[in-house]
C-alpha cells in the first residue's frame, strides 16, 4: 500500500530516542525489559548512519523544574542532566553525533530537532529507542506531521510489554510511519 515510501540514503537521519542508562541499565528503577540488549543491537544501525556519513540524532529526556510539569506529576520520578543514569548509553558512542535534550514525550517540542534536520537537508527519519509507545511513538507522530517520512523500527524499539508495543506499531503503520527493520534498514543505506 506504501510502495513509494522508501528509505533514500541521501535523505534519511536516525534518530535514537532516549536510550539511556535511566531505561537501559538493569539497576535502574524505570529499566525497561531487554533495553541493555537492543542497545547493542541499535549499535549496529549507529555504525551503519557513521559509515554512510549520514546524520545520527540522539535524544535524552531531562525533567524540567517547571512548577507546572505534567511530566513529573505523572511520574513522579525525575530524571536530571547531571545524574550519570541520564547520560546515553556508551555502547552507542554518542559523543560522536548531535544530542537534543527534550523535556516532554515529543522530541521535536521544544527543542532544535526539525531545525537541525532541516539544516542537514534530512527528509526522512528512522526512529528507534525507548520507550516504543510514549517517546518513539510521539516522536514519529510529531515528524510526519511536520512533513518527514517517518520508518519505525519495529524491532529497534522496546517498551514494558509486548502489548503496548504491538499497539503503537498497528498505529503508527494506520497513519504515520513505515514499519522496517534494522536489518533492512542496514541493506538500503549500506547494499551489499
Amino acid at each position: 500500500m506504501r510502495e513509494e515510501f522508501k528509505i533514500q540514503k541521501d535523505k534519511a537521519a536516525l534518530l535514537v530516542i532516549d536510550m539511556q542508562r535511566h531505561f537501559c541499565d538493569p539497576e535502574s528503577s524505570f529499566f525497561v525489559p531487554d533495553s541493555d540488549k537492543l542497545a547493542q543491537k541499535l549499535k549496529v544501525l549507529v555504525d551503519c548512519f557513521h559509515e554512510n556519513n549520514r546524520p545520527i540524532i540522539f535524544t535524552r529526556h531531562i525533567d524540567s523544574d517547571d512548577e507546572d510539569n505534567l511530566m513529573l506529576r505523572w511520574w513522579s520520578e525525575k530524571i536530571r542532566e547531571e545524574d550519570p543514569m541520564s547520560e546515553v548509553a556508551e555502547v552507542l558512542e554518542p559523543n560522536q553525533d548531535t544530542t537534543v535534550i527534550k523535556h516532554q514525550y515529543d522530541g521535536f517540542l521544544h527543542t532544535d530537532l526539525e531545525k537541525i534536520l532541516h539544516s542537514k537537508g534530512v527528509r526522512q527519519v528512522v526512529i528507534c529507542g525507548v520507550l516504543t509507545n510514549l517517546c518513539c511513538e510521539t516522536t514519529a507522530r510529531s515528524a510526519f506531521m511536520r512533513g518527514f517520512e517517518v520508518y519505525f523500527v519495529k524491532d529497534g524499539t522496546a517498551t514494558f510489554n509486548h502489548a503496548m508495543h504491538e499497539a503503537s506499531l498497528l498505529n503508527l503503520s494506520y497513519g504515520f510511519a513505515v514499519l522496517t527493520t534494522i536489518k533492512d534498514v542496514v541493506n538500503t543505506i549500506n547494499p551489499e
